[in-house]
């Protein structure tokens, strides 16, 4: 049986599939904006409101799946089209799924129980969902990427079979069934889980090479040195998402910080003026200046983060 709706200040909330692909063609706004047409959904993305969406994406769009997570915080008309709006998200609150989930599960049922078992695809692009499917998506999702990249750089490993949630500070583990209902999605906004999450999948999306120098190290225990980085930090409500993090190395990671170095939008590697000694940059940057970037173009750092580095953040 589903899970009774959210309530907040008395308002039912729902939770929701929105359709998003890099290569479409609606004027969606990675992390911040969804667009969509009013006749068809609007009644639909109003009931979201202060809730969670599950991101998807379909065999036109790169066959991701379900693959991310974010909450919808408004909505507003788009002044260019009077028969168009955009779900206002909430740019801090996105969340990459370590694993990106299938529509239908081994078995051939479908995470979305109103889907059909077999055949005939429900193609609207926003859509509800029962709070069950929605945790189990984000269940299935969020399990721990287990290798060699992704693993941290001290600490215990993680589950290689774990089907559970973690606790608030990302240490312990229950079954997501035994967490009362709203835990289930407060266990999103979890600092500590968000961060263990973040850096495995930007370690691994890299392969645990540093984006800026090129190398690779290990330590003794074979775990990999390089850090995650968020482009935009998290105190300026920066998204725990691949396209805004890098594989860095310590120090380059202080640098980063501290805007020492940013990243152009032909992914040249910039430098403050007067920052570094030139010996120093020899021995930091790899030869060709440019950043390292993941074989999956989809993991590439997104424009906007790198140009607000630029202008919040870099010194240059």
């Amino acid at each position: 049986m589903d899970s009774p709706r959210t309530r907040v200040g008395g308002k039912e909330m729902s939770k929701a599939v929105f359709i998003a692909s890099s290569h479409s063609d609606w004027k969606d706004e990675h992390g911040e904006r969804y667009h969509f047409p009013k006749s068809n959904y609007l009644s639909v993305v109003e009931r979201t409101m202060n809730d969670w969406v599950v991101f998807y994406e379909g065999r036109r769009g790169g066959n991701r799946g379900y693959y991310a997570t974010q909450r919808v915080v408004g909505i507003e008309s788009d002044p260019s089209d009077a028969g168009h709006a955009y779900a206002i998200l909430d740019r801090g609150t996105l969340l990459d799924f370590e694993t990106n989930v299938p529509r239908t599960r081994a078995d051939g049922t479908r995470y979305e129980s109103t889907l059909p078992a077999m055949g005939g695809n429900n193609t609207s692009a926003v859509r509800l969902i029962s709070e069950d499917d929605f945790a189990d998506i984000i269940r299935t999702g969020l399990q721990p990427t287990i290798t060699p990249d992704a693993l941290p750089r001290d600490g215990a490993y993680p589950e290689l079979e774990s089907r559970s949630w973690p606790s608030h500070d990302g240490n312990d583990a229950r079954g997501v069934d035994a967490l009362p209902f709203d835990e289930r999605t407060r266990i999103l906004t979890s600092r500590a889980f968000r961060d263990q999450s973040f850096a495995r999948t930007v370690k691994a999306a890299y392969r645990s090479r540093c984006a800026i120098s090129g190398l690779e190290l290990r330590n003794g225990g074979g775990r990999p040195e390089v850090e995650a980085a968020h482009i935009i930090p998290v105190a300026s409500n920066g998204p725990d998402t691949v396209r805004n993090g890098l594989a860095l190395s310590g120090t380059i990671h202080w640098m980063f910080d501290r805007g020492l170095i940013s990243v152009a939008p032909d992914y040249t590697i910039l430098l403050a003026p007067d920052s570094v000694a030139a010996e120093a940059v020899e021995r930091l940057i790899n030869p060709a200046r440019k950043l390292l970037l993941p074989e999956d173009s989809s993991l590439h750092p997104h424009q906007s983060y790198l140009a607000w580095h630029r202008a919040q953040c870099f010194k240059g």
